[in-house]
């Protein structure tokens, strides 16, 4: 299943956006979540909660779907 998640800013970090995508309940689950499952950000493993993503950016994470980054309007 594939979302598309709306930012209100140019970037988001990596944490916020699985909060945003209702992947995680909260910022302080990032670090957990990250080292326990594998996601992909355009393609390539990612295991900073700090990793910043733009619009266009693709995040796949198995079990869950994958989801695009795009500018609110």
């Amino acid at each position: 299943m594939h979302k598309r998640i709306e930012i209100e800013t140019d970037m988001i970090q990596l944490g916020q956006f699985l909060q945003l995508a209702n992947v995680i309940e909260s910022g302080g689950m990032a670090k957990w979540f990250l080292s326990e499952f594998p996601v992909f950000v355009n393609g390539e493993e990612e295991t900073r909660r700090g990793k910043k993503l733009g619009v266009g950016d693709v995040v796949e994470i198995e079990g869950e779907g994958s989801y695009t980054v795009v500018k609110e309007e």
